[in-house]
């Protein structure tokens, strides 16, 4: 069996990754920035594992039987181009570590201590015990966190914010959360996004975007927002209007938010705006490089998974997480 890897994110685990295969498998590592080597690679290859995979790539592939996704997206991979009956599939365990963002983020904006850092940088102590004038941080127990989208990333999120105390409201695009048997106050669909608004101290984004949910929280949902609340976006960028958001936060309407999913990235390297907007200006916002979801153990766990959906193609055995098959 002949495997490509081409994802860079891998090879720190590339020993790992390769002692999962089966035996006698022929593994190769083409640079992923380099297109025409990806495609030289792919010659009589069963197994790509990679993030993208688009017509060029695919028409290369004539031989493909897997596209194995390194992470949750696939949205990056040309299902139509692959050969009939080749298999795309995904792998997860990204949700732990991203709900330890959203945590931290959260208590990032709301206790301040974002701005304290900046000020005792200039050697200003801004706490309410130096200076009487400065607010108050609050604490998770005193929060209302509403959740947009309640899938492995907003349930495990809740259940962190629920062990600080936490009062916990979530929506859905089908609402069949059930709200006692997670231990949120109430529960509803997408179509109740301004109640939960309403209500909401930290608004966590995490639902998947579609035609349906790009600009899903624009400026009347920011509106909406109670003073001082925080947004964690952990889903994709456009979930939440750009020019909306800057301004939002820029006038202060909105507290503070954490942006981890952007509206640009780089196309090659490690330069690129991620906004056409100047967020980096802002004092009130914690930018992160699509990051929150990358830990060694999250890559870890995929590795496990990658190396056994391979083995059950060998084997001859039904596979995990497909979600798509080439017609």
């Amino acid at each position: 069996m002949k495997i490509v890897v081409a994802d860079p994110n891998l090879a720190p685990l590339r020993a790992e990754l390769e002692a999962g295969f089966p035996a006698g498998a022929e593994v190769s590592w083409p640079d992923r920035r380099d297109d025409s080597a990806v495609e030289a690679a792919l010659d009589n290859a069963e197994v790509l594992i990679c993030a993208r995979c688009g017509p060029a790539m695919a028409a290369a592939g004539k031989t493909l039987r897997l596209v194995q996704a390194p992470g949750a997206g696939v949205d990056g991979i040309d299902v139509a181009a692959l050969p009939p009956g080749a298999l795309v599939a995904n792998t997860f365990h990204h949700e732990d570590s991203i709900a330890e963002y959203v945590l931290a983020s959260a208590i990032l904006l709301r206790r301040g201590f974002l701005a304290q850092d900046a000020a005792l940088r200039r050697d200003r102590w801004a706490s309410p015990a130096y200076d009487p004038a400065m607010p108050w941080g609050d604490s998770l127990a005193a929060a209302t966190v509403g959740l947009v989208g309640f899938g492995h990333i907003g349930e495990r999120s809740w259940r962190r914010f629920r062990a600080f105390g936490a009062r916990g409201l979530a929506v859905t695009r089908r609402g069949e959360v059930d709200a006692a048997a997670h231990g949120l106050d109430w529960a509803g669909t997408t179509a109740a996004l301004d109640t939960l608004l309403e209500r909401s101290d930290v608004v966590v984004v995490s639902a998947p975007l579609t035609a349906a949910t790009t600009g899903l929280i624009g400026a009347p949902e920011l509106a909406r927002l109670r003073p001082g609340a925080v947004l964690i976006n952990v889903g994709r960028g456009p979930l939440v209007d750009e020019r909306a958001l800057y301004d939002a936060l820029r006038d202060g309407s909105l507290g503070g938010a954490a942006i981890d999913v952007w509206y640009g990235y780089p196309s090659a390297g490690a330069l690129a705006a991620p906004s056409a907007l100047p967020f980096r200006e802002l004092p009130n916002v914690l930018m992160t490089p699509h990051s929150s979801g990358i830990t060694r153990q999250t890559f870890a766990a995929r590795v496990e998974d990658i190396a056994a959906n391979v083995r059950r193609l060998a084997a001859g055995e039904p596979l995990v997480n497909v979600v798509a098959v080439a017609r």
